[in-house]
């Protein structure tokens, strides 16, 4: 089944794509065109900015499925993998072949960029701060609670 990739302001159907469980394996040959991302010998790129491969995970990240091996059309790319590794969260609907990716998140650091965010994508991350009214009128910033849990109960009609 086609996988339709929606990336940024990109949406794009690939008929040459595989959805396994939660990798979604992209050939390199369109990944450019799906994504924006590409593949060089300094790593994964999109425009002057390259994101290093992780020696480690090299191996998950990317399959050699076709006749031609490492340098040819068969490689693919998991991009659900990468796309994680740098922060975005992952939507899919495996029952129509689409996959959302969100906007990287911040992992704390305030000022950092996709880029070099992308070596620190574990752990907690940073809510942004915003202000809301209690019952009373009253206003609240997230941020006046920093270092203590908070519970926020959303609900609407629609």
């Amino acid at each position: 089944m086609a996988q339709t990739v929606l990336y940024g302001a990109l949406e794009t159907e690939l008929a040459s794509a595989a959805a396994d469980r939660d990798q979604l394996w992209i050939p390199l040959d369109d990944l450019e065109r799906a994504t924006g991302w590409t593949a060089k010998p300094e790593g994964l790129c999109q425009g002057e900015r390259c994101v290093p491969v992780p020696a480690a995970r090299k191996a998950a990240w990317f399959s050699i499925d076709g006749p031609d091996g490492p340098d040819g059309e068969g490689r693919r790319l998991d991009f659900a993998a990468f796309a994680t590794h740098l922060g975005h969260a992952v939507a899919r609907d495996a029952e129509r072949g689409v996959w959302a990716f969100g906007p990287p998140a911040d992992r704390g650091a305030s000022t950092a960029s996709t880029a070099s965010t992308a070596s620190t994508a574990s752990g907690p991350v940073a809510a942004p701060d915003f202000r809301l009214p209690d019952l009373d009128g009253k206003l609240h910033s997230l941020s006046d609670y920093r270092g203590k849990k908070v519970l926020l109960y959303c609900w609407s009609s629609w």
